[in-house]
């Protein structure tokens, strides 16, 4: 499903890939507890000052924003959605904005969503993306055989126009539309409850995470979780988990990227490393390697 670059491009188009992406993957896998689905509360953000001020490893200069628009003073966030929207069409198309993405509190659903790809959950209430139609297939091996119920190769193909999307679009155009846009992230990352954190470091951090996802190439085993009540599941597809511990333990982005086959895994991994070398000004992830938080 999408998400713009996802819509800018990497909070868009992250959100896209992470987000957009995201939806589809959460289609077919286990959800978590609703409890999780709350959005974070609100918090004021910190006064600036030179001791409170954000560490910020990547800084992004919104003065050297999108160079196809003249500077202009940008609204405030609780009133940037008709702003945002206008932009995102003049990068992406109107009718690809209407198709893919939820425009309402746009810059705020992409934080959140941002944040969350590196999390267990990402609450699908704070999505940037529209649902897209479809359903999780497995092909079960059947009590004759030893092979467990897996992911179909035929599920790829639900990620295909997602995949598409994103790589039609102008990585560096989109960039610098993020570029002129960030105060208004910045901002949504502050409220969310990061006062004093930088918003594009952690944008980074999360597509260093996604990047760092193995590339699945044998068949994924998955199960069902059973679910004891009266009534029956009328969705039992969503209840979906991986049998291998060590990708159940992966973070919701990666879980996404895995199911979207080895394929369409490596293009949007070629997505998100343009990203992240415009986002980041050119430096390399830490050969340490990349956490979960």
């Amino acid at each position: 499903m999408k998400i713009p670059a996802p819509g800018l491009l990497m909070a868009l188009l992250f959100a896209a890939v992470a987000a957009g992406g995201f939806y589809w993957w959460q289609q077919g896998m286990k959800p978590a507890p609703l409890a999780s689905d709350a959005p974070a509360p609100t918090v004021p953000a910190a006064p600036a000052s030179a001791s409170t001020g954000p560490s910020i490893q990547y800084p992004i200069d919104a003065a050297k924003g999108d160079s196809d628009a003249p500077p202009a003073a940008l609204p405030a966030l609780a009133e940037a959605d008709a702003y945002v929207a206008s932009a995102l069409a003049d990068l992406l198309g109107r009718e690809k904005v209407q198709t893919f993405l939820h425009l309402e509190g746009f810059a705020r659903r992409v934080v959140a969503t941002t944040d969350n790809l590196a999390r267990d959950h990402a609450a699908p209430a704070l999505w940037p993306v529209t649902p897209t139609p479809g359903r999780f297939a497995t092909l079960d091996g059947g009590a004759a055989t030893s092979s467990p119920t897996s992911i179909s190769p035929d599920n790829s193909q639900r990620y295909t126009p997602f995949v598409l999307f994103v790589e039609s679009i102008d990585t560096a155009r989109a960039v610098r539309l993020y570029a002129r846009l960030y105060p208004l992230f910045q901002q949504a990352y502050e409220e969310l409850g990061f006062p004093g954190r930088y918003f594009n470091d952690r944008l980074v951090s999360v597509i260093d995470l996604l990047l760092a996802t193995p590339v699945q190439t044998g068949p994924l085993g998955v199960s069902l979780v059973e679910v004891k009540g009266p009534l029956p599941s009328v969705r039992p597809w969503v209840r979906y988990e991986f049998t291998d511990s060590a990708l159940r333990s992966l973070s919701s982005g990666q879980k996404m990227l895995l199911r979207t086959g080895p394929v369409n895994h490596r293009r949007l991994n070629a997505k998100l490393m343009e990203i992240r070398r415009l986002v980041s000004g050119g430096q390399l992830a830490p050969t340490a390697g990349t956490s979960r938080p």
